[in-house]
């Protein structure tokens, strides 16, 4: 039988007490879809990477509440390699789609990045928290699917520069004027994705003058969304988990 597994951030854990308290939402689904009761052995994970075997102490209307019993693995493990993946803003469910594929291929965060030639902009702080606060719900509906105890981050909205500035190894993909993925040896890295419109010349300039590897997948023109996935997975294979 498949682990029956709930999420609680970290401070709903009450080590001292040895119980764990579960939102409105996971609570409904332990008690309205699961129909579960009490004594009934669970798992719970923190989204930082713990997980832990329970059984179900008390399930109220909005709330339940488990009796933490002790630490085990996580269903699947974490990969060796933590990915930054830095995607355009895309529109419709693009995003979404990216955010539930990369968390599923073993990504550590994900940054929505506002370039010139981005699908979509924003409106407001409003408009980036409602985006952020939906794509943090399908990272952690993709984590618990498929078994993972780490929640990969979805970061506001960034600046392509800061994303360029950061301590990570960068490799900057477009479809043209880059060289095949090389040899990689290191333990994170930054993996960044540009719109449909693809990079404008500055924005290239600046991926180099920071020292960017500029990468290209081959000859054909892929979406956005698919090259955010691919990207992820051929890393993924070069020196993390996917083999």
């Amino acid at each position: 039988m498949s682990r029956r597994r709930f999420f609680a951030p970290p401070g709903a854990f009450n080590f001292g007490k040895q119980i764990v308290t579960l939102t409105a939402d996971e609570a409904r689904h332990l008690r309205e879809v699961l129909r579960l009761k009490a004594g009934d052995e669970v798992s719970v994970f923190d989204g930082e990477g713990r997980e832990f075997r329970a059984t179900v102490a008390q399930a109220r209307r909005e709330s339940a509440e488990l009796d933490l019993k002790h630490e085990i693995e996580p269903a699947r493990p974490e990969s060796p390699l933590q990915i930054t993946l830095a995607v355009a803003l895309l529109k419709g469910e693009k995003f979404d789609l990216v955010v539930q594929k990369a968390t599923e291929l073993g990504v550590y965060k994900i940054v929505p990045l506002m370039t010139q030639h981005a699908d979509i902009k924003l409106r407001d702080a409003s408009d980036a928290e409602k985006r952020v606060a939906r794509w943090q719900r399908i990272a952690l509906e993709a984590a618990k699917q498929s078994g993972r105890a780490l929640i990969p981050k979805i970061h506001p909205p960034t600046p392509l520069l800061s994303v360029l500035n950061s301590s990570n190894p960068c490799f900057l993909f477009t479809e043209k004027e880059g060289h095949g993925l090389k040899q990689i040896e290191t333990d994170q890295l930054t993996a960044i994705i540009g719109s449909e419109g693809g990079w404008s010349d500055e924005e290239l300039d600046q991926a180099r003058a920071a020292g960017a590897q500029i990468v290209t997948l081959g000859g054909r023109i892929l979406r956005a969304e698919t090259a955010a996935i691919i990207a992820t997975a051929l890393l993924q294979h070069r020196c993390g988990d996917l083999n």
